[in-house]
Formats: structure tokens, sequence, C-alpha cells
């Protein structure tokens, strides 16, 4: 009887924990480092990992870097050999939290809402403060999450050699969306 009451005991609290969870495998994240009157350096993942705990607000985003696909093969290459360094440093993560987040506030209108965490790339970590990220709710009962941000490449200690210096902005727009599914 005992084990019978454990048992039950455990799914309870496995589906009670389950659905404070949102979950996606497909998110996608770009970045793009252009310069006016050179070739697009911009890059996509689709398969991009996020989950968001709905009791607390804490978020977090898995990428991993050989994931980017780039217009030209080339550029791909090198981003993965000589600039990420993707054998090396083989993921990119980020870990915060969204401020006051409410799951009951959440309907199909978009909110604008403030998050903060740690995002890390090319093994250097840094802190994102009072970001700004849409969350809505969507006909599918998912919550879709997006945003952007804006990094230096000397944040995480990445080189661009002189000659190619003029045509790699060392701002780095970087833009997501994550589409969670409650699980």
């Amino acid at each position: 009887m005992k084990q019978i009451i454990s048992i039950l005991v455990l799914c309870v609290a496995t589906f009670s924990f389950a659905q404070e969870r949102y979950l996606t495998k497909t998110g996608t994240v770009q970045f793009e480092a252009s310069v006016p009157s050179f070739e697009e350096v911009k890059a996509k993942n689709s398969n991009s990992t996020a989950i968001l705990n709905t009791k607390n607000g804490e978020f977090a985003a898995l990428v991993l870097v050989k994931g980017f696909r780039f217009k030209n093969a080339l550029m791909e290459e090198h981003f993965n050999e000589n600039y990420a360094e993707s054998d090396k440093y083989p993921k990119a993560t980020f870990k915060g939290t969204i401020t006051g987040f409410d799951l009951n506030a959440i309907d199909n209108n978009p909110k604008e809402i403030i998050y903060n965490g740690d995002l890390t790339f090319h093994g250097k970590t840094k802190s994102l403060k009072n970001e700004t990220l849409t969350i809505v709710k969507t006909s599918k009962n998912s919550i879709l999450i997006s945003g952007n941000f804006q990094v230096d490449v000397s944040d995480f200690d990445i080189k661009i050699p002189k000659i190619v210096s003029n045509k790699l902005s060392r701002e780095v727009d970087v833009v997501f969306e994550f589409d969670l599914a409650e699980k």
C-alpha cells in the first residue's frame, strides 16, 4: 500500500511540476554583423532549445554554435573555425529571469516585459540587464517570446583580423524567437 501511495504522490508531483514548464527545441536565434557596402554577415539557427518556468519567470536557452547557417558556406566555415571556435566552445547559453512574470497576465495581446540574465558565448559570460522582450499567448495556447539585443564582439574575447575589420561590425545584433509549448 505504501508503494502505491508513493507512486501516486510521485505522479501527481511530476504532473504538477510539468505544468510549470514551457519548452521548445525549434526556437530561432539570428545574428547580424554586417557593414554597409560589404557582403552581408548574417546567420540563423532554427534548432535552439528554450525553457520557461512559469512559476518564477526563470528562462534559459541553449544554442549549438555549429547550427548557425550562413548564405555563404565559406563564411560559415570561417565563423566556426576562426571566430566562434565552435569545436572548443560548442554551445551558447542564456540563463535569466523575466521580471514580474505572471502567467495569468499573458494573453493574446503582445506585452513588452523586462528580463535580466547571463549570456555565455565563446567561453565568456556577459550580463544582459533590463533588456526588453515581447511575450504573447498564441492561438494554440503556447507562449511566444521574441526580442533582440546588441553585443560587442570584444565582450566575448573574439578577435577580428585587421584585414577584414572594415567588413565586419564589432556590434552584433541578435534576434530571437521561441514558441514555447506547455510540457
